[in-house]
């Protein structure tokens, strides 16, 4: 009866010491994987680092509005904030991996020629977040992605053009043909078609970002052909219509202060809502992979029509009121702007 006991006592033992280890074990790699993850998690206790990487001026229309919402949240004493311009696509890389060592908490920009370089980056830093201009979706633990999901507002601008052509030919002088524009000028010539049925378009790429001299030019040729409104999706392009005394539609920024008789509207992209989200997620710890586009819609406050401004008496109350309407309809979820990514072509 003793010997029974004394086994069953011994076993006992054994079975606690081997649960004994096990949760010491489990215990040890639980710190491990929060060791190995802790960097990519932790809140930041004060301002979060960000650095931006621009392969333009930040004077270009596209960036200035990244470059804008950066310099309110550290106006608001949210962020320290560094940046790099005119970063060749061949440097980007390198410049990437600085500002990832430097400690940045999240880094932000543009990588649209070097999709896969961007993200080897990421993957080799991932405590550090990445909030990226890209054609592609997120990718990896660290790297989200935005882009100036503008069609609405474009298309509201079209509307206005389609009512205030007289030649019913519209130019339209874009910088590439990716997705990114084409879907814009595809929104606008949309627009436009839906007040004037007979509208005819020309469109022409200048295969460049930032080169006002080339969008000019493209501009002059169309005007000479008959375009009494120009589409201008790059710089340049309303300096031709001001010399030849036509109007301009603009994009992304508001640029009728410097062209009060040329541009009757503007479709706008307020980068704002993108930025302080990731700023938040930054600093809450809870940053992850996410496709931030759709913040740059007219609901979420990331898009909307320009103010008429000096063209307020000029616009007829006609089409102003189809535009008020379709706006109200597009912020209501009654109207679908369409998302057309393939290169327009011109109608005539």
């Amino acid at each position: 009866m003793i010997l029974c006991l004394n086994s069953k006592t011994l076993y006992i033992e054994e079975v606690m010491k081997k649960t004994f280890y096990a949760i010491k074990l489990v215990s040890i790699v639980f710190a491990l994987l929060m060791s190995f993850t802790s960097g990519l998690w932790a809140q930041v206790s004060g301002k979060v680092k960000v650095a931006a990487i621009y392969t333009v001026p930040v004077e270009q229309q596209w960036v200035s509005r990244i470059h804008k919402a950066l310099n309110t949240a550290k106006a608001r004493g949210e962020i320290e904030y560094s940046f790099s311009e005119n970063v060749a696509n061949t440097d980007y890389e390198r410049v990437m991996r600085e500002y990832s060592e430097q400690g940045n908490h999240l880094l932000v920009g543009e990588v649209f020629g070097v999709e896969r370089a961007a993200r080897k980056v990421a993957k080799d830093y991932p405590a550090t977040s990445y909030l990226m201009g890209s054609s592609f979706g997120p990718s990896g633990k660290n790297f989200s992605v935005f882009d100036n999901w503008i069609h609405e507002p474009s298309y509201l601008t079209g509307m206005i053009a389609g009512e205030m052509t007289k030649t019913n030919k519209i130019g339209v002088v874009g910088g590439y043909p990716i997705p990114e524009v084409n879907r814009l000028i595809h929104a606008f010539m949309d627009g436009a078609r839906e007040i004037n049925p007979n509208v005819k378009f020309m469109v022409s790429f200048i295969g460049s970002w930032f080169d006002p001299p080339k969008a000019k030019e493209s501009a002059f040729a169309q005007i000479e052909r008959g375009a009494d409104i120009m589409y201008a999706e790059r710089f340049g392009v309303s300096d031709a219509a001001k010399e030849k005394g036509i109007l301009a539609i603009g994009n992304v920024i508001d640029t009728q202060s410097d062209y009060p008789s040329t541009v009757v509207a503007s479709a706008l992209w307020h980068m704002e809502p993108s930025i302080d989200r990731a700023i938040s997620k930054v600093k809450q710890g809870n940053f992850e992979p996410e496709d931030y586009g759709p913040y740059s819609f007219m609901v979420h406050g990331g898009a909307s029509l320009a103010p008429y401004g000096t063209f307020e008496s000029k616009i007829p109350s006609s089409i102003k009121r189809k535009v008020a309407d379709r706006q109200q309809e597009i912020q209501d979820g009654l109207f679908r702007v369409n998302v057309n990514d393939q290169e327009p072509k011109s109608t005539m």
